[in-house]
């Protein structure tokens, strides 16, 4: 289900051990040191708008995500009120600050008016700048920049415009720049920033400085300037850190808490959040205080660490200063309660959280939590059914309804009647549930949400696949997929009017589209379509692994590099194992094996205990040919009559843990007809591998360190490959991460190859590398290799990670492997699924860079591997799979 709420928690997993044991909350307490800043923040473009995680901007935090407040200029309050009357302004920012966004305008645009005919000029700006920031909440993008240039307009020229002046301008430029960034226009925005960067220095704004120089490095993050705008923020945190202790200092290091943890960041996240709360603490700041509780709590759920979290969640409940804040914490402590399916703790709160929203005023975030009490309510419902549950749910859907049309926000609106829908088709009150979704989908299309969009489409289509509308339906899923590619930068975020739980709410959709897709008589368009999602999947799980949207797709037809390759897409369904089959100069073909998921699973599980040693011969290959009958033997005459020599095979689920090469036909492996590669999705580089200048950086442990084992046959592995090729070798002592990276970034290696220890996990933080005193995650990995792109070398052609394993159960561990294959930028990678004998790993490597170096034969990278495990195959001390199947390349095999 999706998360629905400001209340809810990202889905980043990282290190458990910034907690070695359960602490209270004041046990919590680390460096002031902020370190490791995000490579980037991606997410920022809606959140501009739909969070207001952008500082500086004119208006203040409550409409945000309620976790996640913001800097604002301290100019921004300091307006005059006149005795015995109420300042329309204060009045208006009161309304927005409760959510009651629509009234709120209605006050400004009075003022406005007023302020124009009494030729106060500043205020009135002021007003047309709360306006253009309240109507990109609303949606009304052409009304908000209507009020931006009208409020630039009167306020005239700069050299013109005093202290507090120039504070307004800057703040109008800073709406601006939110607003430009909103709507794509990422290096108007930069210019844009600069210029309220300028702005604030002439106001003398200190704070207001430092918030338009943290939105220039959102806004080069958003044009893939990661470098710059990492050093801008890493400038800037030391900027903030020797401010005075102040709210708005609190505030800073409040959402610079949130925007790293949106990237994964979670020890640097974890402690700007204690320095904001040791700092509102002091200051006796329970608004703030509370909110730092919160976030803490957020990075503890999200290491998994659910009573860590339960501890925060209702301490930050506790310190809050108001109902609105208690409701928040409640709705975490459910999130909770229901994600650990304690299912008896969960229905106790709900009557609590229900009482309390009970006393709150309308407004987006009452209404949001109204939604999201509902959404977990539904869920408690389906494991515990409760008397006259559906209809309380329907009854707290239909006050959020009228409460947003009651305050005039349509998005909040849309949200709830979307949520409501989702009720009556679990209800199965299908032609109720349409209706509502139709209407969600009408309010959300000219506010450009988004997320409710795409949330709302998938609905329909379910909707319509029960209504047997195949058409309808697969329409439907097509405008979901479009707008999740949209969002693309936003599924990896924080922000909860976007955020989806990738494995609950994202790559369900992707399949069930490509079900619909892939019917018997699918024409060719619909397989096109299939195949094309599928790559997107590959994309949006890796996007998932690395909290960030940085991986560009670049896709290459098989046939314009190698057309005698090809594409085996195999993919999981919920009734069903579809395989898509792509071969040079045809049309696409698929083929079907009636399965449930489970049985897949149990099956390739099986086949990848059986290649180890101690099981039967006889077992191993039982289930090694099942495999091979569910996915090559329907497509063998047309692969032959092709003359097809390599398959690549583009892997999903499951079947990224089994070496296809040990797939058995009956007669013979795999690897014994084919050259063997994998694929993340088609985004190759067309070029093969140059043997003119082939060199190799060769580096590796031989002895036990950190825990591991000693591997002493790299020795031998690493000396081979200097004897056969130019190399430069790093052994044992010398292998640290500041001589890899001196040398990796010192000259062009063709070739770099790591004889270590390391894990291939789905969680970043457990992908490593191993050196003599250190470890190197694969994001470190990927920053340690980012002075070649200055030096302008060429591209690593292949990265070879030998002796790597992938993490033990975790049937997402492959994400690292290929996480590590294309950060580090090289056009294919060599690693290993489980760590192998190192003697007989020396041997296969020896034949492997024989081979590879060959000028006489020219071999592909892919068949100079398949000859290489040849070797070992027709070795009896090393034939059995165990020794040679693991080992697999990734990405381009020329």
């Amino acid at each position: 289900m999706f998360r629905l709420n400001s209340n809810c928690l990202c889905s980043t997993r990282g290190n458990a051990g910034l907690w070695d044991r359960r602490p209270t909350c004041r046990e919590v307490k680390t460096s002031d040191r902020l370190r490791s800043l995000p490579r980037s923040v991606r997410s920022f473009i809606r959140l501009a708008v739909l969070s207001g995680l952008l500082v500086a901007i004119a208006l203040p935090a409550a409409v945000r995500p309620l976790h996640a407040r913001g800097v604002q200029p301290a100019e921004t309050v300091a307006l005059p009120t006149a005795e015995g009357e109420s300042n329309p302004l204060q009045a208006g920012r009161r309304l927005y600050d409760a959510g009651r966004v629509f009234e709120a305008t209605q006050l400004w645009e009075r003022a406005a008016r007023d302020y124009a005919a009494r030729g106060d000029r500043l205020n009135q700006a002021l007003s047309q700048n709360y306006l253009g920031v309240a109507y990109q909440q609303l949606g009304a993008w052409e009304r908000s920049r209507s009020a931006i240039d009208t409020s630039l307009e009167v306020l005239g020229a700069e050299n013109q415009l005093d202290r507090r002046g120039n504070a307004i301008l800057a703040q109008a430029l800073n709406t601006l720049g939110n607003w430009q960034l909103a709507r794509g226009q990422t290096e108007e925005a930069l210019e844009t920033w600069r210029q309220a960067q300028s702005a604030y220095e002439r106001a003398e704004n200190q704070t207001g400085t430092i918030g338009s120089q943290i939105n220039q490095a959102q806004a080069l993050q958003a044009l893939g300037q990661y470098r710059r705008a990492r050093a801008r923020l890493e400038e800037l945190v030391e900027s903030v850190r020797g401010q005075p202790d102040s709210s708005l200092k609190a505030d800073a290091l409040h959402s610079l808490g949130i925007a790293l943890q949106m990237t994964g960041e979670l020890e640097a996240s974890k402690a700007a959040l204690e320095n904001s709360w040791a700092i509102a603490e002091r200051l006796g700041d329970r608004a703030t205080l509370s909110q730092s509780l919160l976030g803490i709590g957020n990075i503890a759920r999200d290491l998994d660490r659910d009573e860590v979290a339960r501890a925060y969640y209702r301490e930050a409940a506790k310190q809050a200063p108001d109902e609105l804040s208690i409701v928040q914490a409640r709705l975490n402590e459910l999130n909770l309660n229901v994600r650990g399916e304690r299912w008896a703790e969960a229905i106790a709160l709900v009557p609590e959280i229900e009482r309390r929203l009970a006393n709150l005023s309308p407004s987006r975030p009452s209404i949001y939590a109204r939604v999201n009490l509902a959404a977990h309510w539904l869920q408690i419902d389906e494991q515990q059914p409760q008397t006259a549950a559906r209809s309380q749910i329907a009854e707290l859907l239909a006050t959020a309804i009228a409460q947003a049309q009651e305050i005039g926000d349509e998005r909040a609106q849309a949200h709830a009647r979307y949520q409501l829908g989702q009720l009556y088709e679990r209800n199965g009150q299908l032609e109720q549930a349409r209706h509502l979704t139709e209407q969600a989908l009408t309010l959300a299309d000219p506010l450009e949400a988004e997320d409710i969009e795409a949330r709302a489409a998938w609905q329909l289509g379910r909707l319509w696949v029960r209504e047997g509308r195949r058409d309808r339906a697969i329409a439907a899923y097509e405008d979901a997929f479009e707008t999740l590619q949209t969002l693309r930068a936003d599924l990896v975020s924080v922000n909860t009017d976007v955020q989806f739980n990738f494995q609950e709410s994202v790559e369900p959709l992707y399949r069930e589209f490509v079900s619909l897709l892939l019917a018997p008589d699918a024409p060719q368009e619909y397989l096109v379509r299939a195949r094309e999602v599928m790559e997107a999947l590959q994309l949006a799980e890796l996007d998932n692994f690395f909290r960030d949207s940085c991986l560009e797709t670049k896709p290459t037809q098989i046939d314009r590099i190698d057309p005698e390759a090809a594409a085996i897409y195999p993919i999981v369904l919920a009734d069903r194992l579809e395989v898509i089959v792509s071969i040079p100069n045809r049309p696409l073909s698929h083929y079907a094996t009636t399965l449930s998921r489970d049985r897949v699973e149990q099956t390739l599980q099986q086949l990848y205990m059986s290649l180890f040693l101690g099981y039967s011969g006889n077992e191993r290959l039982q289930w090694s040919r099942q495999v091979y009958d569910w996915l090559i033997r329907p497509a063998v005459d047309e692969l032959d009559a092709a003359g097809i020599k390599t398959l690549v095979f583009v892997l999903d689920g499951w079947f990224r843990n089994v070496p296809m090469g040990a797939l058995y036909d009956g007669q013979q492996y795999l690897v014994e007809r084919y050259g063997v590669a994998l694929s993340p999705g088609l985004q190759l580089f067309p070029e093969g591998l140059k043997r003119s200048d082939l060199n190799v950086l060769a580096v590796g442990l031989t002895e036990a360190r950190q825990g591991f084992s000693a591997l002493p046959g790299v020795e031998r592995e690493v000396r081979q490959i200097e004897s056969d090729l130019k190399s430069e070798v790093l052994l044992d002592r010398q292998f640290t991460r500041e001589n890899f990276q001196q040398w990796v970034n010192a000259k062009s290696f063709r070739v770099v190859h790591l004889a270590t220890h390391g894990q291939f996990s789905s969680r970043p933080e457990e992908t490593f590398l191993l050196t003599w005193n250190d470890r190197i995650d694969v994001k470190a990995f990927e920053r340690l290799l980012e002075n070649r792109e200055q030096a302008e070398f060429y591209p690593i052609d292949l990265l070879v990670l030998s002796a790597c394993q992938t993490a033990s159960g975790d049937k997402r561990a492959t994400l690292g492997l290929a996480g590590f294959a294309l950060r580090s930028g090289a056009r294919s990678t060599l690693a290993t699924l489980w760590s192998v004998s190192d003697r007989s790993t020396a041997e296969l490597m020896g034949y492997f860079y024989d081979f590879l170096a060959r000028e006489d034969l020219k071999l592909s990278k892919a068949e100079a591997l398949r000859r290489a495990q040849l070797r070992l195959i027709q070795d009896p001390q090393y034939n059995h799979p165990y020794f040679w199947a693991p080992f697999v390349l990734v990405g381009n095999w020329l």
